[in-house]
């Protein structure tokens, strides 16, 4: 069994235990690097409130600690309580001043107000003050990537997995810091290396395979995800990934059989279950889709993916009273999904909702004003109610924010000749034609009897290289 797995199941019943003490406001013994688990397992998931509640309960039992007052103030800082954080870490720079961990606190806090000229200096002379420790260097890369340099991030998370190829977060940062600066292809040779330096870890040809994805390298991705499964069978990060890699590729059977080893037996996440849901849907497989996405709302009622699935699928048999229920289910669970209002749109648009169908458009160009089909399904709709200022309006306030994007200079032509206002639309022509001809077809495509006009097959043919 994968090591990290056994040590991820024995934290997790730690905090289990935690969580159970707080609930019954009783107190119960735990060790000192018990309490390290549990806090560092809250700040890892982003819950600082029970985090500096972990802090609390450990100081408690442990009040001469010097490591529980450094991790108090931490957790302070990422609370953004940078007063009482930078107090409390004073403390303990009084009583210690030669810990590092004094001068990483420092840094933390000043990365987290901002101030990462400052940070770095702070984390710089922590580095100086102790043999290679990992965590210091990870901090070095958030903060030079918090600063926007991401070169300089990338140089310090990848001294970090030197170090400790298993910290998954280093990884994911130095592939987003790679993607950012264009620089991920480049940089392959330095995952390959951990595969070539030890062949038998599965974490190295998983970390490989995440690099070749985010490259879309499919194939080569899937080979790596393989070795780290056939390493350690069960790997269940490693199923899930080689699942996704699959679906890029479509080959959605093969995804779905990796989804369903992507956890432990029986014991399904909601997230695995709403993506087999998605790859039956995209086979076409409406009854199996539904009943994945159903299990997955059950698990997890908040999934607005799940519900949205369901909607697309009521959708795709025509059913639109039925999907209308479930899209807006999903923009009530996360209302900054262009595509969740679209769909919502299309479906009220199609049984006549035609005042609702324009508010959810609206909603869908507020949340993606840069979203070109929102533009262009909202002006057709008041295109046919005849409406042909209020269709041309749109595109115009659409090419404001995408000046460059050809079709909406078409399809504003278009609106333009249908209301007679030729010369407009002949000038707007030109400019469409200069930017993408090849495009002009679209103009034809939306409106076939345009093809009849003498004038507009003249203008055309000039721009004919």
């Amino acid at each position: 069994m994968n090591e990290n797995f056994e040590d991820r199941e024995e934290v997790l019943a730690t905090v289990r235990r935690f969580e159970d003490m707080v609930a019954s406001n009783e107190s119960v013994f735990f060790d000192l690097a018990d309490f390290e688990n549990i806090i560092d397992h809250y700040t890892t998931n982003t819950q600082y409130e029970k985090a500096l509640q972990a802090c609390e309960a450990a100081i408690a039992q442990y009040p001469f600690s010097t490591e529980l007052l450094i991790d108090r103030s931490q957790v302070l800082a990422m609370k953004g309580e940078y007063g009482a954080a930078s107090s409390q870490i004073e403390d303990v720079a009084h009583l210690d001043p030669d810990n590092p961990d004094v001068a990483v606190t420092r840094g933390i806090i000043a990365t987290q107000k901002g101030e990462f000229a400052e940070a770095v200096a702070f984390f710089l002379q922590a580095v100086e003050r102790t043999e290679d420790r990992d965590d210091i260097f990870f901090n070095l890369g958030l903060a030079y990537q918090s600063w926007q340099k991401f070169k300089s991030a990338a140089k310090y998370y990848k001294q970090s997995l030197r170090l400790n190829p298993d910290n998954e977060v280093a990884v994911q940062e130095l592939l987003y810091c790679l993607e950012v600066s264009e620089r991920l292809e480049s940089n392959l040779e330095f995952f390959r290396r951990f595969t070539d330096e030890d062949p038998y870890s599965a974490v190295a040809w998983y970390n490989l395979g995440q690099a070749h994805f985010r490259a879309g390298q499919f194939d080569d991705a899937v080979r790596a995800f393989d070795y780290a499964i056939l390493i350690d069978g069960e790997f269940y990060d490693a199923h899930g990934y080689l699942a996704s890699t699959y679906v890029s590729l479509e080959r959605y059977r093969a995804a779905i059989s990796e989804f369903e080893l992507s956890h432990p037996p029986g014991e399904p996440s909601p997230e695995a279950l709403c993506n087999i849901g998605e790859c039956h849907e995209k086979l076409a497989e409406w009854d199996l889709a539904r009943r994945f996405y159903q299990r997955a709302v059950d698990l997890e009622p908040e999934m607005d993916e799940a519900w949205f699935g369901i909607g697309v699928i009521m959708q795709a048999q025509e059913k639109y009273f039925e999907a209308i229920h479930f899209f807006r289910k999903a923009v009530s669970l996360y209302a900054e999904s262009v595509e969740y209002w679209l769909a919502l749109a299309a479906a009220e648009y199609q049984i006549g909702n035609i005042v609702s169908a324009i508010e959810a458009y609206e909603k869908g160009t507020e949340v993606g004003p840069e979203n070109k089909d929102g533009w262009l399904n909202w002006s057709i709709l008041l295109y046919e109610q005849g409406n042909f200022d209020g269709a041309i309006d749109l595109m115009r306030n659409a090419l404001e924010i995408s000046p460059a994007e050809a079709e909406l200079h078409y399809r504003l032509c278009a609106y333009l000749l249908a209301a007679g206002r030729y010369r407009e639309a002949y000038a707007c022509l030109e400019g469409a034609l200069l930017l993408d001809f090849d495009k002009h077809r679209l103009l034809f495509e939306y409106f076939p009897e345009l093809e009849s006009q003498q004038a507009l097959a003249r203008l055309i043919d000039q721009y004919r290289k």
